[in-house]
């Protein structure tokens, strides 16, 4: 199955999780802080503010969409490290991460679904992507509107 991110508006504060998944779905600032919060302190360089250092909290990325079932077999190592999922804020900007990038069995970075940026709720504009490992914040995306989940892109020749 393979879909593209879509595109439209989302409302502020709710996320369209798409693609590759059993249980697509809107989510909103509740959904996620239903999941367990995880907490990470993350130094990155922003060229235009310089280096920013943050304390973030928030659902693990991976266990939000291993709520959405994807469309993969759990057990099956090979075929979850081919899975991409793309992450756009309300901006426009999308990041790109790999299963194996946020999967506890490969990675042992926690990527959050930040609710909170240093003690500051985001409920309204919605969660920041948030990739602790990263050196640069090109992947820290603001105000999360669509996470899409694609195992099925064309193979690479």
């Amino acid at each position: 199955m393979h879909s593209s991110l879509p595109t439209q508006a989302t409302a502020p504060g709710r996320i369209a999780m798409t693609g590759d998944l059993r249980r697509p779905r809107q989510l909103t600032a509740a959904d996620l802080r239903a999941w367990m919060e995880h907490t990470a302190r993350a130094d990155f360089a922003c060229a235009t503010s310089g280096t920013q250092q943050h304390t973030f909290a928030g659902p693990l990325l991976y266990d939000v969409l291993r709520d959405a079932e994807p469309r993969f077999a759990p057990t099956a190592r090979k075929e979850r490290a081919r899975f991409l999922v793309c992450v756009r804020g309300a901006d426009g900007h999308r990041a790109l991460l790999s299963w194996a990038e946020i999967d506890p069995e490969f990675s042992a970075f926690p990527v959050l679904l930040a609710m909170t940026v240093d003690g500051v709720r985001m409920d309204r504009q919605g969660p920041q992507l948030v990739v602790p490992q990263d050196h640069c914040g090109t992947r820290y995306i603001q105000h999360v509107v669509a996470v899409h989940v694609d195992g099925g892109y064309a193979a690479a020749h």
